[in-house]
This record gives structure tokens, sequence and C-alpha cells, in this order.
């Protein structure tokens, strides 16, 4: 039996707490690690100064577009390629798998047209504190320049996680994160041989672990990878496939997407009060995304279960692996809040808060972690829609956490209470009542599970 073959039909026959243990763990560290570079980045940044940290703050929202698209085709790719393998179309695959190329080169050439023209504009609208702008513009430029390693990078590694390999996408992704992490104070600080570039440093350490990250993946699925193979005349548009790909991504895309909206209007809530209010909403970012991360590895090794089982004809595996998965984000959300809600400062101190910084910070991240167990439920409540098919509900969901709820509330409190404690909470009120219609959007879903009609039939967005 082949490798590939082996790595297919555990999808549906292994036991579903080892199938998802072994699908997500590797994913889960490997994120887990991201999370800590993207997390470290911010730690030497705030070591040059409070602005330079503000700075990157607030292109924030602009580095999480970028992430928002390559996230949106990976995990499209990572649903795609499970059911046509699971309904025996390799071909189809193939053509899949190629298809995604063709589109990060178009969203890397996009991006590189907006680093030369749109990333001053963009701080300009933000704030007139020369340095912010000048630090913000500097660092955010080079991101753009260099942005394959991130569209590439977030495409191969679903790749491999999609046929099975989710080890081999752990062991790319740590290897781009842990170049980050080594060559971040060495550039900023001008350690040894290396020249002090402060934030300009932080962007190319940032860049250079992407491109690595990306190039180990590449060649991973290349020599390991025999699902498919990628090929020259196969990588151009192919609309059907694309349409596929983006019936399942466009959710994520949008989820990702959302946050760099609701993070840059949230963001014009806080200048009022202080850029250092907007400096710790940069940082519970950082925190939320690191205590995010274990439940969106999980979501990663999840999606091609769900859809491979959707495919195969399998109701009783796709519900149990909901519900192992819904139980194990529930527990860790838990943990994370409570490490979060009795260290704060010690967190903050990470960043080299000030004491003003620290006044404020230990209420917002007290407050903003109650969130946790909300979210974390939420998430995998989403990706069971997207994988199930169910894709507009996913987009119900996201638009309700990022824009419905969590930017008007917060206004809200600021308007009333023109207090700025009293605006953290609108990130615990969002989550609590984006969990409440997922559950009532997944109690409709789950009666359909069963149904042979409705899970053949691929829903558009």
């Amino acid at each position: 039996m082949s490798d590939s073959i082996r790595h297919e039909d555990k999808m549906g026959s292994m036991p579903i707490g080892r199938l998802l243990v072994s699908m997500s763990l590797p994913m889960m560290i490997s994120m887990f690690i991201q999370a800590l570079y993207n997390v470290v980045d911010s730690m030497f940044v705030a070591m040059i100064s409070e602005n330079a940290l503000t700075a990157v703050s607030l292109a924030f929202p602009l580095f999480n577009v970028i992430i928002a698209i390559a996230v949106g085709t990976g995990v499209g790719m990572n649903a795609l390629i499970p059911r046509c393998l699971g309904a025996g179309d390799r071909d189809r695959a193939e053509r899949a798998a190629n298809t995604g190329i063709f589109l990060n080169a178009c969203y890397y050439v996009l991006f590189v047209i907006f680093g030369f023209t749109m990333v001053r504009p963009f701080f300009l609208m933000q704030t007139d504190m020369t340095e912010i702008v000048d630090l913000g513009t500097e660092y955010f430029t080079i991101i753009c320049m260099a942005s394959a390693g991130a569209f590439f990078g977030q495409y191969f590694e679903k790749l491999l996680v999609s046929t099975g390999h989710s080890t081999l996408s752990m062991i790319s992704q740590a290897t781009g994160a842990v170049i980050n992490i080594i060559f971040d104070p060495l550039l900023i600080f001008g350690i040894g041989p290396f020249p002090e570039m402060g934030v300009t440093g932080a962007a190319i350490a940032t860049v250079f672990g992407q491109c690595v990250a990306a190039g180990v993946a590449f060649w991973f699925n290349c020599t390991k990878n025999k699902s498919f193979r990628f090929r020259l005349r196969l990588i151009r548009p192919e609309w059907k496939v694309i349409k596929d790909i983006y019936a399942v991504g466009i959710p994520s895309m949008i989820t990702v997407g959302l946050s760099s909206i609701m993070g840059f209007l949230i963001n014009q809530i806080l200048l009022t009060y202080s850029t250092t209010a907007t400096a710790v909403f940069g940082v519970w970012q950082r925190v939320q995304s690191f205590g995010y991360m274990a439940l969106y590895g999980m979501n990663n090794g999840t999606i091609p279960i769900l859809s491979y089982n959707l495919s195969a004809g399998n109701p009783n595996r796709v519900k149990k692996t909901i519900k192992l998965a819904f139980m194990v984000a529930l527990i860790i959300s838990l943990f994370i809040l409570a490490v979060v809600f009795l260290i704060p400062s010690q967190l903050l101190s990470l960043f080299s808060a000030s004491e003003n910084m620290l006044d404020i910070g230990r209420k917002a991240l007290r407050i903003c972690c109650l969130s946790f167990p909300f979210g974390g439920c939420s998430i995998i409540l989403s990706s069971s829609f997207q994988s199930l098919r169910h894709s507009r509900y996913t987009l119900l969901i996201n638009f309700s956490r990022q824009l419905f709820f969590m930017v008007p509330i917060a206004w809200l409190l600021s308007t009333l209470t023109k207090n700025l404690s009293a605006v953290w909470f609108a990130v615990p009120i969002a989550e609590c009542l984006s969990l409440t219609l997922a559950a009532v959007l997944f109690k409709r879903m789950a009666g359909t599970l069963s149904e042979p009609e409705k899970r053949l039939k691929p829903e558009s967005v």
C-alpha cells in the first residue's frame, strides 16, 4: 500500500481520538511556535521604545490582511483536496494544488504594489505622530516586499496537512519560526557582525523566517507528498477549482480579515484616550493570538477529517470529531483564561511596559481574557460549518464577532461611560453573544449530517 493511500485511509478508519491527536497535535505545536515568534517580535520591538511598539501594533491590521488571504486560500485547499481524495478524484486534487500556486503568485504581486503606494497613507490615517508613522511605514513596506513567504508558506503547509502530513507541516513552520526568533535580536540590536537596524531588523527577520518556512514546505511537498505533483502547465486559473477553494476558504479569509477591520476601528476608539491604550490593545491581540493558536491548530487538523468523512459518507465519524474537538477546545480555553487572569503584570512586563501601560494593561487583560471560553468554542463550531459546507453560517458568526457585536459595543461603552476600563468589556460580551448565535446555527445544521442529498451538494458562498 502506498504512503499516500495510507495517509488518506486513516481519515476514514483510525479511531477518532487518535486521529484528532495525530492530525492536530503537530499543527498545535507549530502554531504555538508561530505565535511565539509574533510575541517575541513585539517584545524586542518594545525594547526600542513604546512608539515602536505602537507603530507595529498599528501595522497589525495590515499584517492580518496578508495572513487572512494566505490562510483563506490554504484552508480552502485543506478542505477541497481531502474531499477530492475521499471521492477518488485524484486528478482534480492535482489540478487544485497547482491552481493554488497561481492564486498566491497573484496576491504577492498585489501586495508589492500596495507596499510601494499605500502603506504611509495608511499610518497617516491613524496618527500624526511623525515617529510612529515613519517606523510603521518602514516596518510594513518590508513585509509587503517579501510577502511571498507568507502566502506560499501558508499554502504549502496546508497542502501537507490536507494529505495527512501534519508532522512535516509542523517542521516547516517551526523552522521558519526558530529562524525568526534567532535573527530578531541580532538584527534589531546589532549583535555580533550584524548591523543595528531597529524596526527594519524586526521586519527582515520576520520575512526571512517566512520565506525559509515556505521553502521547506515546498521541498516536503515535492519529495514526500505523493498525493499529487506540481506541474508547470497546470499553474493557471481554473475557475471551477477556484470557486470550490473559496466556498470554504472565504469564511477563514473573512475571519482574519475582519479582525484587521476590527483592529483598525478599535484603535480609533482607543486613540481618543491615548497611544498607550493602542499599545495595550496590541499586546492583547498577541496574547489572544497566542492563546488561540492551539485551537487554530486543532482546526487545521479537524477540517480535513470532517471533509474526508463527509464525502466518504461517514456522518457518525463527523459528529464524533466535532464533539471531541469542542470538549478539548473548552478545556484549553479555560486553562488559558486562568493563566492570563492570574499573571497580567508578568505578561505586560515582557513588552517593557511603563507604569502607565501596566496600570491600563492589567485591567485590560483581566477583562479581555474572560472571552477565551466563548471564543474558543465559537472557533470550533465555525470550522465545522466550513468543513460541512455551511459556509454562510461561518460568515455570519465571523461578522458578528468582529463587526456586528465587537465594534458597536466598544463604541457604545466608550460613548456612555467615557471610561477606558469599560471599553475592554466589549471583548467578552461580543464573544458570548457570538457563541450563542453559533450554538443556535449548529443545532440547525446538525440535523442535516445524515442526509446524503445535502452532504453531496456543495454550498456556494
